[in-house]
């Protein structure tokens, strides 16, 4: 039984910051590639951040340097911090994470989504 809960979307104004959490169970956490995806409304769900069990984070060029993925193991959490927001990140945010050590959308499991709201 897998199972992905994120939490910590809400309604902020341009420039603030949230922290999004995504709890994990289920999952082989310290072996599984994890990632950070949004989807405005009408549009594809795209990639924000990736995170694999070896190397470093990688981020959409649109976020980079605002927006920070990690994960917390004591917690079984992976999470994204949101600095500089802005409206356009409006979306709601969904963690996934694969089935291997190597991002892989196919076969990945995901969260319900939780909403950002970012006013102007």
């Amino acid at each position: 039984q897998v199972q992905l809960v994120e939490s910590g979307g809400g309604l902020v104004q341009a420039g603030g910051s949230l922290r999004l959490s995504c709890a994990a169970s289920g999952i082989p956490f310290s072996r599984s590639a994890v990632a950070w995806y949004r989807q405005a409304p009408n549009k594809d769900r795209l990639l924000v951040a990736t995170l694999n069990t070896s190397g470093g984070p990688r981020y959409a060029d649109s976020v980079r340097g605002r927006f920070t993925i990690y994960r917390d193991n004591a917690k079984h959490t992976v999470d994204l911090q949101m600095n500089s927001l802005k409206p356009e990140d409006t979306a709601v945010y969904y963690c996934g994470f694969a089935r291997g050590g190597v991002w892989d959308l196919r076969g990945a499991y995901w969260g319900q989504g939780t909403q950002v709201t970012v006013s102007s």
